[in-house]
């Protein structure tokens, strides 16, 4: 048995100063003051307990791209990063797209993983658009379906996708991207810096527009359907009505379009992904969408990539930044501290509607439920120094930022995966430290 005392508890919405006892990988009672007596004890001293981050857009790169990323160092991170789930996808070697290809991601994840995988089929077999992956063999394994990295750019195909999809009781998870809008070699936003710098710029309306037809489907067919990663002010005005309407749409944004915008970008590498960090208005669109319930999660889209692909710049590197370990402290300090987002609205978009959407065990800090936890310092000032990520990537366009929260310790199925090795003391007191100045686990 081992219970969290002395912290305070997500739980009806709200934070209240409960102890949790967990045994056997699940919660087996959560109220005040609960009994000691031959327990393991993690002292909370204050800090928080959140359900476990879930990410349901991140890219492991195993099989077929390791030296970009492993199971075992994407999982770490994601660990690091109070992440006790995580939704990766399907653009690896062999794609996911029958069973006997996701059996070599599958084995990966039973052999190194550290949280919970959930990896995604694709909807096209390679992820090439010409013909239907094996849906209905891939659908008992995966939380979805995604061609993430390129748009279903036929009509035809995804709505045959989508009626299929919908028969298996699973979302398409789109990646909208009309390539007969982008301009060739676009290296940022079409906006503001490009102008400035002589840049080619990607049109927003390449998001948009996939957005618009695509949600013209789901009103033909019925299929629950998932925006990635967000990024027009456009596409959250597209998704705000579909809601309204009553349709099976949700979405994702990532931190770095809700804190960041154009007007941000240097000329590295670590500015570079897809779709490109928007203007200040689609920034704010995307921040007012999280308010109101039309952006339903917060995915870091985490992509790693080796240090000589990102080398190249603004108009050289591949698109793709790293984000599983800075995204709570980024977000904390940047939205909640700023008064811009309240705290709740971030773990909601975190650890409750990731769970929802994608029918995934746990979200609720209560009896019988998984011990998938993660407990926060809100009084831990750091600075982002991607040198000391587990992940094998380490562009982040939030590296050097002053930031004032922490993760301190994440728990997945009631066993301790971050920090690594912490044991409890002779008296089974595990403590959790406030104040970064000392190294985790130590007691005061």
């Amino acid at each position: 048995m081992m219970i969290m005392t002395g912290g305070s508890v997500f739980c009806g919405g709200g934070f209240q100063p409960l102890d949790i006892a967990i045994s056997k990988g699940r919660i087996v009672s959560v109220g005040p003051s609960l009994s000691k007596g031959g327990a393991q004890v993690i002292e909370l001293n204050h800090c928080l307990v959140v359900p476990g981050f879930v990410d349901v857009h991140v890219h492991l790169r195993e099989p077929g791209f390791s030296y970009k990323e492993t199971i075992a160092s994407g999982t770490a991170a994601a660990a690091a990063g109070g992440y006790t789930a995580v939704c990766a996808m399907p653009n690896l070697n062999p794609a996911p797209d029958s069973r006997e290809n996701l059996e070599r991601e599958l084995e990966a994840i039973e052999r190194d993983a550290r949280v919970h995988v959930h990896p995604y089929g694709t909807i096209t077999r390679g992820e090439q658009g010409g013909d239907l992956a094996d849906l209905a063999a891939l659908a008992p394994f995966v939380p979805g379906f995604s061609d993430d990295g390129r748009g279903v750019q036929s009509e035809d195909m995804m709505r045959a996708a989508m009626l299929l999809a919908k028969q298996l009781d699973r979302p398409i998870v789109a990646h909208c991207e009309d390539e007969s809008l982008l301009e060739k070699g676009w290296a940022v936003h079409d906006g503001a810096y490009a102008r400035r710098n002589g840049l080619p710029g990607n049109d927003p309306a390449s998001e948009w527009r996939q957005v618009e037809r695509d949600i013209r489907l789901v009103r033909e067919t019925g299929c629950r359907y998932h925006v990635c990663h967000v990024s027009t002010k456009e596409s959250v005005a597209l998704i705000r009505r579909a809601k309204a309407e009553g349709l099976p749409v949700t979405c994702e944004t990532g931190p770095h379009y809700l804190c960041l915008c154009d007007e941000d970008l240097q000329d590295h590498g670590r500015f570079r992904m897809n779709p490109p960090i928007r203007s200040a208005e689609d920034r704010d669109a995307l921040v007012a969408g999280l308010l109101d319930g039309t952006v339903d999660c917060i995915a870091t889209d985490h992509a790693p990539h080796s240090a000589e692909e990102k080398a190249g710049g603004l108009r050289g590197s591949l698109n793709g930044v790293v984000g599983l370990e800075c995204a709570f402290p980024v977000l904390y300090t940047e939205l909640v501290q700023t008064g811009k987002v309240p705290l709740e609205v971030i773990l909601n978009a975190l650890c409750v509607n990731p769970r929802r959407i994608f029918n995934l065990p746990g979200g609720e800090i209560a009896e019988g439920q998984p011990a998938d936890l993660t407990v926060l310092d809100l009084e831990c000032p750091g600075v982002v120094d991607p040198e000391g990520f587990r992940s094998l990537g380490r562009a982040t366009p939030f590296e050097g930022r002053r930031v004032d929260a922490a993760v301190r310790m994440t728990i997945v199925d009631g066993t301790v995966v971050f920090p690594e090795g912490l044991k409890p003391s002779p008296s089974g007191i595990i403590g959790i430290i406030r104040g970064c100045d000392r190294p985790e686990g130590e007691t005061p």
